[in-house]
C-alpha cells in the first residue's frame, strides 16, 4: 500500500505515471495527432469486453481543464459478478494489452465524466513507438505497475478483513489521484459505494460498513459519488495496522 503523498494537483492534465506524461508537449500533440478524436458523454462505452475488435488502442483526455477525463475499467465474471478493475484518467491508454496481444478484449471501459478518447490505429501507434524507443519502455512500466496494482488487490482479498481492504484502496487511490481540499483529501475520481465494493472485491453491504466505520472513526466524510480523506495519515496507519 502506498503512503505517499497525492502526486496530482487539481487542474493538473497529465498524471504521472501515464504515457503520456513522459511526453514534452511537442511530443503529446504529435501523439494526440495519430488519432481521430471523438466526445463521449457518462455512461458510454468505449471498449466492450469480448469485442474481437482489437485493431486500435485509444487515449483519453479531458474536455475541461479543471477536471480530469475518467473511466473505469470492468469485467464480468464467470459467475455474471462484475468486478471493477481499475481507474484510467486523462493521458491514460487503454486498449493495448488486446492490441499487443491481437486477442479480444478482456475487459470494459466506460466513460464516468465527459471526456474525449482519441482512437489511434494499433499498427500507427506501435509504430510510432518504435520510432522513440524509450516509450517502449515507458509503456512496459506503465503495464508493469498496473499489473502490481491489481496483484496487491487480489492479495488483500485473501489477506484482510473489508474495513481494511477498503481503507487500503483509498489510501493508494489518493496517493495516485488526490488533491487537498477544505477538511482533507480529495479522492479525485468519483466512485459509488457499489463501485468501491467491486473495486475490493465485497459486497455493497459490507463496503456500507465499513464505510461508517471509517466515518465513526473520523476518517472519511462522503457525498455523493465523492470521497474525502480527513486524516491521510491515519487512514494509512489503520490499512497497515492489521
Amino acid at each position: 500500500m502506498s503512503s505517499r503523498a497525492p502526486r496530482q494537483a487539481p487542474g493538473s492534465p497529465w498524471p504521472a505515471g501515464t504515457l503520456i506524461s513522459t511526453l514534452d508537449e511537442k511530443g503529446r500533440n504529435e501523439l494526440f495527432g495519430l488519432g481521430e478524436s471523438r466526445r463521449h458523454e457518462p455512461g458510454a462505452i468505449l471498449i466492450r469486453q469480448g469485442d474481437l475488435q482489437c485493431d486500435h488502442v485509444l487515449l483519453l483526455r479531458s474536455v475541461r481543464s479543471t477536471s480530469p477525463a475518467c473511466a473505469k475499467i470492468t469485467a464480468i465474471l464467470d459467475n455474471g459478478a462484475e468486478a471493477l478493475l481499475g481507474i484510467r484518467l486523462s493521458g491514460d491508454l487503454v486498449g493495448e494489452m488486446a492490441a499487443l496481444r491481437e486477442t479480444g478484449r478482456s475487459a470494459t471501459v466506460t466513460a464516468c465524466t465527459p471526456l474525449v478518447a482519441f482512437r489511434i490505429p494499433a499498427t500507427t501507434f506501435f509504430a510510432y513507438l518504435d520510432e522513440r524507443p524509450r516509450l517502449w519502455s515507458a509503456l512496459a512500466s506503465m503495464i508493469a505497475e498496473r499489473l502490481e496494482w491489481a496483484n496487491q488487490r487480489r492479495l488483500e482479498f485473501a489477506a484482510f478483513e473489508v474495513p481494511v481492504r477498503l481503507a487500503r484502496v483509498l489510501s493508494d487511490l489518493a496517493a495516485r489521484h488526490g488533491f487537498a481540499v477544505a477538511g482533507g483529501t480529495d479522492l479525485g475520481i468519483r466512485l459509488s459505494q457499489p463501485e468501491l465494493g467491486r473495486l475490493i472485491g465485497a459486497k455493497e453491504a459490507a463496503v456500507n460498513n465499513a464505510v461508517r466505520l471509517l466515518k465513526r472513526d473520523g476518517l472519511l466524510l462522503t457525498d455523493y459519488r465523492q470521497v474525502v480523506i480527513t486524516d491521510l495519515e491515519a487512514l494509512h496507519a489503520f490499512g497497515a495496522a492489521s
